[in-house]
């Protein structure tokens, strides 16, 4: 994806996501992965306790790096928890690539999901 688009998109993103979900606060990259979780869960506004966060994010970061092949969906568990196995180790990356390689993941998500 080129930088350019990208940086546009995710904009984009930041700025629908803090209306729609932060009420005009600014929401960070771990504040829309916990929002994608929370959309791939399917159990809706809750109180979520700190351990379940987590895991909404963990959720979220497979499921928008799945379609590059890092992570295959497996099912769901008996509370309706997506679960997924790894395909291949994340590259190491320096955090300026690791932040970009995230952000064109939510893009793409989002994409595919009609939201931008």
């Amino acid at each position: 994806m080129r930088t350019v688009e990208l940086k546009k998109d995710w904009e984009k993103i930041e700025t629908d996501f803090s209306i729609r979900f932060g009420g005009g606060e600014h929401m960070d990259v771990d504040a829309i992965l916990f929002i994608l979780g929370v959309q791939e869960v399917g159990q809706g506004h809750r109180t979520y306790k700190k351990n379940e966060k987590v895991d909404l994010i963990h959720v979220a970061i497979c499921r928008v790096l799945e379609p590059y092949g890092y992570y295959t969906y497996e099912g769901t568990d008996e509370q309706g928890w997506p679960h997924y196995s790894v395909n291949e180790a994340l590259p190491f990356l320096k955090a300026g690539e690791q932040a970009l390689l995230i952000k064109e993941a939510i893009v793409t998500y989002c994409k595919e999901n009609d939201w931008i």
